[in-house]
């Protein structure tokens, strides 16, 4: 899975898949918003959810902060909601 985290120039936060990019465009698909709690950061749908094809969002770049790699923790917690493998968690001993 290619996840990278989106500044949307509207001050979303928005993690998604990216199916393709160019020059102009970068379509995403199963975005989540990045929204900050008392743990850190939680997840909400994006608007792939309440969209009529519910499938994939192309969006021009004009309407992009920034386009980054996320942290590998965070796209383990994406794709243990969307992927198709899912993995165990470590155990953590207590000493």
């Amino acid at each position: 899975m290619n996840v990278k985290l989106l500044r949307i120039i509207t001050g979303e936060e928005v993690l998604a898949e990216v199916l393709s990019e160019d020059e102009k465009t970068i379509t995403l698909q199963n975005g989540l918003v990045v929204l900050p709690n008392a743990n850190g950061v939680g997840f909400a749908p994006w608007a792939t959810v309440i969209s009529k094809e519910n499938k994939e969002i192309t969006l021009s770049r004009d309407h992009l902060v920034y386009v980054v790699e996320c942290d590998d923790s965070v796209q383990d917690k994406y794709e243990s909601i969307f992927g198709t493998i899912v993995k165990p968690e470590t155990k953590k001993l207590i000493l």
